[in-house]
């Protein structure tokens, strides 16, 4: 994890589940992290437990200048930014005829343009360096569509595209996508159909822990710079998601 230590690494969605946990596994290898989420509360907690090289900032991804804003603080507390990890997601899982507009609008807006406002907001900086490291959160969903999850699906299909696009058209800069399999987090609690809700717990019987997946991002990032760890599966084993 040496790659990793004096790196500066933004963490969105870093006040629970994957993106609290990975915050503590950067930490731990040594990175400076700059952390974001609505929950203040969370962040101001994990900040204060870790130490000052973790700071934090209210960060709403849908808003391209909360966005900015976030990066221009962690650049003005450490210097520079290095690595930014697109972790925030929601989940509220219907039926298309159910005609969830509103669900289907907050997946796209947090889980698409949240994940394109970040690369806006590091992108120029990237290229100025002439480095930077994009790793985007998606899902084995971004790999399969099921029922109940097509909105979903879409949202993370393209976040697929977008990483894939942003490793083709800039040399300098590395990407990684990140597909966690099922994961024991809050992610789905804003699902509103009791019985697809009830569904998730099912699914959730065998599931990884928040950590495995912080796990695979500690790896990608910790990578020599010539090395692109283009995308990480990670599953529970013998599960089927």
């Amino acid at each position: 994890m040496t790659t990793i230590i004096d790196k500066t690494i933004l963490v969105t969605g870093a006040s629970s589940g994957i993106g609290e946990a990975t915050v503590r596994e950067l930490a731990a290898a040594g990175a400076r992290l700059f952390i974001g989420a609505r929950r203040t509360d969370r962040l101001a907690a994990l900040a204060d437990e870790l130490g000052d090289n973790v700071a934090w900032r209210q960060l709403d991804v849908v808003d391209g200048d909360s966005f900015e804003g976030f990066v221009a603080a962690a650049e003005a507390r450490f210097g520079r930014v290095d690595v930014l990890v697109n972790n925030a997601g929601v989940m509220p899982l219907s039926r298309l005829d159910a005609l969830k507009r509103d669900e289907w609008k907050r997946m796209i807006d947090v889980n698409v343009h949240g994940v394109l406002n970040g690369i806006a907001a590091v992108l120029p900086r990237f290229t100025a360096q002439r480095s930077g490291h994009v790793v985007n959160v998606a899902s084995v969903a971004a790999h399969m569509v099921a029922p109940t999850a097509a909105v979903y699906c879409g949202t993370k299909y393209a976040v697929w595209a977008i990483t894939e696009g942003l490793r083709m058209e800039h040399d300098d800069i590395r990407t990684t996508i990140i597909s966690p399999g099922v994961v024991a987090t809050e992610l789905g609690e804003d699902i509103t159909v009791p019985e697809i809700a009830e569904g998730l717990k099912q699914w959730r019987q065998k599931s990884l822990t928040p950590d495995a997946i912080a796990r695979a991002i500690a790896y990608a990032i910790a990578q020599p710079d010539g090395v692109d760890v283009s995308e990480i599966i990670v599953r529970p084993a013998g599960g089927a998601f």
